[in-house]
Parts: C-alpha cells; sequence; structure tokens
C-alpha cells in the first residue's frame, strides 16, 4: 500500500434529501486523479461525523475521496429544535444514506463507490433504495442494538441504560438528553424509541405492509462486505454482527473478528478501532479491502476469520 501522504482539501457540504432535509458533512478531495473511489463513511448513533475525520484525513491521503456527513438530528444536520422534528432511526438508511449516495455518484471521480459502516452506520445501507450502487462496504461492529445480542456479562446495565433509561428521558424531555447525561449526542425522540425498542427482526418495527419492501432493498444490496468485530465489542458482538449480515441476503460476507491482542493493545471495546493509534495496523489494513477487495487479516495469527459466505 502507498504511505497515507497524498495532498488533499476538504470542503464543508450539503447534502440535500428527498424529504427537503439537508444534511452538514465535509468531502476530503484527494490530488490522486486517478482516486481508486469514493468512500462514504457511515457514523455510530448519536457518534459526531467528526469523530471519523482523523480516518477520513487517512483514507484522502492514501488517495481516495471521502465523504462524511451527520445524520438528521445530530451535529451539523440538528435542527434548531429536536423536540417534535419526527426524525427516526430508520430515515438514516432510507432518507440520509440514500442521500450521500446520490450525492457521492455526482462527485466521484471515476473509481468505485465504497461504504465504511460503524455499529448501525453498517445496518443502513440495507435500507437505502439506491443501496445497489455500492460496489464495497467495510463494517465495524455493525449492529441495530437489540438487547440479547449485548455481551451477557454487561447485558442487564447496558439493558436498563439504552432500553429503560434512555426512553424514560426521551418521554420526559421530548428528546433524548444524551449530552447533558454524557452518554452520546443529543437524539430525536423516534431515533432514541426506536433504537429502545428494537425488536429481534427489525422489519417489524415497520408497519406490516412495508415489511417486505424492507427486506427487498436489504436483498438489492450486491457489494460484497468485509464485517469486523472486536472481542471485547459489549454491543457489536458476534451474534448481533451476524443478525445484521443476515439480511444482507444478496451480498457475498466475509466476517472476521479481531482481538486486542492481536492489535498489540489491552482494550478496544465498540469505538477503539476509529482512534489514531491504529492508523499503521487496523486503518493501513483496511486499505487492502476498499483499494482491492483483499482481506488482509485472513491468515494472520491472533485473528479468528469465522467465515467466508
Amino acid at each position: 500500500m502507498p504511505a497515507a501522504d497524498a495532498p488533499y482539501c476538504t470542503t464543508q457540504v450539503e447534502i440535500g434529501c428527498s424529504d427537503g432535509v439537508r444534511l452538514g458533512g465535509h468531502l476530503w478531495r484527494t490530488s490522486n486523479a486517478a482516486a481508486p473511489g469514493l468512500v462514504i463513511i457511515n457514523p455510530a448513533t448519536g457518534v459526531l461525523a467528526r469523530y471519523y475525520h482523523f480516518y477520513a484525513r487517512f483514507l484522502a491521503g492514501a488517495g481516495f475521496d471521502v465523504l462524511t456527513y451527520d445524520y438528521r438530528g445530530i451535529g451539523l444536520s440538528r435542527p434548531r429544535r429536536l423536540r417534535g422534528c419526527g426524525y427516526r432511526w430508520r430515515d438514516w438508511g432510507q432518507l440520509d444514506f440514500d442521500a450521500c449516495i446520490r450525492f457521492a455518484q455526482k462527485h466521484r471521480r471515476g473509481g468505485e463507490l465504497l461504504v465504511v459502516g460503524h455499529s448501525v452506520g453498517g445496518f443502513l445501507p440495507g435500507l437505502a433504495a439506491s443501496g445497489a450502487l455500492v460496489d464495497r462496504m467495510l463494517t465495524v461492529g455493525a449492529q441495530y442494538a437489540y438487547w440479547r445480542d449485548y455481551a451477557p456479562a454487561r447485558r442487564g446495565r447496558l439493558f436498563l441504560k439504552w432500553h429503560v433509561a434512555m426512553p424514560a428521558a426521551t418521554l420526559l424531555c421530548g428528546y433524548f438528553p444524551g449530552r447533558r447525561l454524557g452518554w452520546l449526542e443529543d437524539l430525536p425522540a423516534g431515533v432514541a424509541n426506536e433504537w429502545s425498542f428494537k425488536r429481534a427482526r427489525t422489519e417489524r418495527s415497520y408497519p406490516a405492509a412495508s415489511r417486505a419492501s424492507v427486506l427487498e432493498r436489504f436483498a438489492a444490496f450486491h457489494a460484497p462486505i468485509l464485517a469486523i468485530t472486536v472481542s471485547d465489542d459489549e454491543l457489536g458482538t458476534m451474534p448481533a454482527v451476524r443478525r445484521t449480515l443476515a439480511y444482507y441476503s444478496g451480498a457475498s460476507k466475509t466476517e472476521v473478528l479481531l482481538s486486542p491482542e492481536a492489535l498489540g493493545v489491552d482494550i478496544i471495546g465498540h469505538f477503539g478501532l476509529f482512534h489514531a493509534r491504529f492508523a499503521d495496523s487496523f486503518w493501513a489494513d483496511t486499505l487492502h479491502w476498499l483499494r482491492d477487495g483483499v482481506n488482509p487479516w485472513g491468515l494472520r495469527d491472533g485473528v479468528n476469520p469465522w467465515s467466508e459466505r
């Protein structure tokens, strides 16, 4: 892989959704005229896009164009008033990510359309009508917060936090005051409640008449997926990631379980892989998948490749 040192420029952009909502984000343009593709980075729930800016800079330095953005209700895409805005979790995939695909198609300079999805960001692409345009996807701890999939040792505490305390606070405030609590960013009520009351089958959160169309959109997503989870991730566990991947019935899926020991650290958890300390290890390895579709972890010591199917 080339060194991550190519010049790039960053521009703040607005992305228009089909329902009129405008999202805030940044487009990272590499000076590499033959960019291998444009990478859309999908954040985790309640996490600002700027959390992924160090990784975006790394990708731009490695020759990729990159689009980072905040979902509606978050960061640069937050309305003046969260109460009563009506935004839902599903809107982030059906409307926001779909708009990002169309924006990326308009602005990419050849190469492939690539996605890096963290947590729910690896689930949302299957909800987008334009998901079939994606060429390849890397997911990290992809899950949609079904509580029985949480790590057994932490399940009780996480259930009380996200499925009891969060809906109670949301009911009281009219939105989830995550920033005040020091948990996450503030969330629209529809987003918080869809998380809190998510069922084992995600389509059961939809009206019965629209459930088949949800499954059809997932089935139409054909991009190969490299799904990464970490052994000490209490949210994106192996069952959670596999529950998510099962919806992508039309895609080939390669599953890899990484341990902190394999990366020379004691703890990684749900958020750690996007810290800059992994620039020379995990980040550098992601280039093999994004550029060439090669899984660099399959045969390494300390790595457990679950399956390739």
